[in-house]
């Protein structure tokens, strides 16, 4: 079965499974948070510390990304009970066990990894709301699901791996009408931060770091979607990421924060961000 399953993949996609079932394979859950204040639990979903200390070394800047992380989950969460929802390229399922955690109905997860739908399951059994959860491998370009199945459906940093307008076309046909797709993207303008990407190729696919979004991919949205909301994050919160582990860390993110807050509301600075959070609302057919 998998045989065939590789068989019917593109180059591409086999190089995206193999990238990802390695690191899926080191870290099995909230990778997020093992760099900065890792607690017990999450030290122990690190299988491989030498290993990590290779392939992780991004997760650095995710100890400054609170601030677009709560803006994500106030999009996201809100309402969200009872509802029938999917973490689109899961990843562990972190954010699809947040969605049940937060009374979703039913949670589909998927994600071309088997390693990572493994790491999925197994996470929400230890978190108790496997009931509740539906993880499967699945093409992301391709999805088996029917027309109108999702009332709400989580992305993080998956477009960029994917053909994007495979991705919205799907992304649009399993929405409801009235459906949400709230999406968080790394954005590729900030010429410091691509610099960094091109350092370090061990991170990430070479398709991956060629396909790193801009804003006008982002707006290419607009083609399915009548509204795209667009808010970034992290441009001067990136100075605090060397004192993390410091007991200044919280209050000087913090000022940075409130400085980001005046700064990424020029539209000549906004493009230097690190990071959008992206709300797509109103799916039609305009475009297709």
């Amino acid at each position: 079965m998998a045989e065939n399953r590789d068989k019917s993949l593109e180059d591409r996609k086999l190089k995206e499974v193999e990238h990802s079932d390695r690191r899926r394979s080191i870290v099995k859950g909230y990778e997020y948070q093992t760099d900065a204040s890792p607690g017990a639990d999450v030290e122990e979903l690190v299988t491989d510390k030498k290993a990590y200390e290779q392939h992780f070394t991004n997760m650095k800047f995710y100890s400054i990304a609170r601030a677009s992380f709560a803006y994500r989950d106030a999009c996201l969460l809100e309402g969200i009970e009872g509802l029938t929802v999917l973490d689109y390229c899961c990843g562990n399922g972190e954010v699809a066990v947040q969605m049940a955690h937060r009374g979703a109905r039913l949670v589909y997860g998927i994600d071309l990894s088997p390693v990572a739908i493994e790491n999925a399951q197994a996470l929400a059994a230890m978190e108790g709301v496997a009931d509740r959860c539906v993880f499967k491998v699945m093409d992301a370009e391709h999805m088996e699901f029917s027309d109108s199945s999702f009332d709400v459906v989580h992305e993080y940093g998956a477009l960029h791996h994917l053909d994007l307008r495979s991705a919205y076309a799907e992304l649009f046909r399993i929405l409801k009408p009235g459906g949400k797709l709230v999406c968080t993207e790394a954005l590729r303008h900030n010429p410091f931060i691509h610099w960094y990407r091109k350092r370090t190729p061990h991170l990430r696919t070479q398709w991956e770091y060629e396909h790193i979004l801009g804003v006008p991919e982002i707006r290419m949205g607009k083609d399915y979607f009548g509204s795209v909301n667009i808010r970034f994050f992290h441009l001067a919160s990136l100075a605090a990421v060397p004192f993390r582990k410091k007991s200044v860390f919280s209050r000087l993110l913090s000022l940075l924060e409130g400085i980001d807050g005046v700064l990424l509301r020029l539209p000549l600075v906004q493009r230097w961000a690190w990071v959008a959070v992206v709300v797509l609302t109103q799916p039609h057919k305009v475009g297709l």
